[in-house]
């Protein structure tokens, strides 16, 4: 799909990581096309589906949610039922912003915002070891994040 794109449509998609307040004629200017022909370009690029959202990124100090914790998930049974009822309760779960499938010591790994260790302990206690078929998790408080939300390179 990426070689259906142009100089044109990455730059695009490059500039609208970096900045997606960036209105449609200051686009327009910063790719060298006219803003109706930009407006075009952008619209396929949305419903072709290469963007997939655009969003503000809060900053977790503001917001009281300044503690990183990355948790890796460990289910009783590998079967596709006890994965879709995992799944489904994960997604209830606020303070996950993401949740993986990966392959490896783990069947997840769950990045979880909160305001300080004694709330993951209570979030830990009270909901994440209740999740359905969770047989272990093992903690990773982030103490220094280096690089996080970086653009895509292509």
């Amino acid at each position: 799909m990426l070689d259906q794109l142009d100089k044109v449509d990455r730059n695009i998609l490059k500039l609208l990581q970096e900045n997606g307040r960036l209105t449609n004629a200051e686009l327009a200017d910063l790719v060298h096309v006219s803003p109706a022909t930009c407006h075009r370009r952008t619209q396929r690029l949305f419903a072709e589906g290469y963007v997939a959202a655009v969003r503000a990124q809060v900053s977790p100090e503001k917001v009281n949610r300044a503690t990183l914790v990355m948790v890796g998930v460990v289910l009783d049974r590998s079967t596709p039922q006890s994965f879709a009822d995992f799944e489904a309760a994960i997604r209830k779960l606020d303070l996950v912003i993401d949740c993986h499938l990966v392959a490896g010591d783990f069947d997840y790994f769950l990045k979880i915002r909160v305001r300080d260790i004694s709330d993951f302990n209570r979030l830990h206690a009270d909901r994440l070891i209740a999740l359905p078929g969770v047989r272990q998790t093992r903690t990773f408080f982030v103490m220094k994040e280096v690089k996080d939300g970086a653009p895509l390179q292509f």
